[in-house]
Formats: C-alpha cells, structure tokens, sequence
C-alpha cells in the first residue's frame, strides 16, 4: 500500500468523520448559545438548565440526522471494502 493510498484514505475518513458528526454538534452549539444567552440576561446560573437542553437537542439531532450519518458511514466502508485491491495492489 503506497503512502498516496494511505493519505486518500485518511482523508476520506477525517471527511466523513466531520460531515456526520456535524449536525448534532453544529445544533448543540446553536442550543448552548442561544441557553448561554438566556442564562446571562435572566443572571440564572443553573447547571442543569445549560446541560439538559443541549442534551435533548444532540438527541433531536440523532433522531432527525440518523438515517443519514448512517448511511453515509456505511457508503464510507463499502467504498473502502470495494477497493481493497487497488489499494492493496498499486
């Protein structure tokens, strides 16, 4: 396996690990922003009052992203499994 192979298939990988890890955190952090403010114009420091809607919306995330990032984990293996023996062989 050349070093070319290798560094395409690290950075096929670093790609799908962003893409689909990024609509719960991109909506966990709109959520923890949008608490942040909340908690400093009503100057209520709860800790569970940051936590728990950060939580719900990451879960909200899954629920609506799900399919997706799955699917798209699985495209990432097929594709690697399908070219083993170029990857192997050139």
């Amino acid at each position: 396996m050349s070093q070319e192979n290798i560094i395409s298939v690290m950075q096929g990988a670093i790609w799908t690990v962003i893409t689909t890890a990024a609509p719960p955190l991109i909506l966990g952090l709109v959520v923890g922003v949008l608490v942040s403010l909340f908690q400093a114009i009503t100057s209520i420091q709860e800790a569970t009052l940051a936590f728990v809607p950060k939580i719900l919306a990451v879960f909200l995330a899954l629920m609506i992203f799900g399919n997706w990032m799955i699917t798209n984990l699985v495209e990432f293996v097929q594709n690697l499994f399908e070219n083993i023996p170029h990857h192997l062989f050139n």
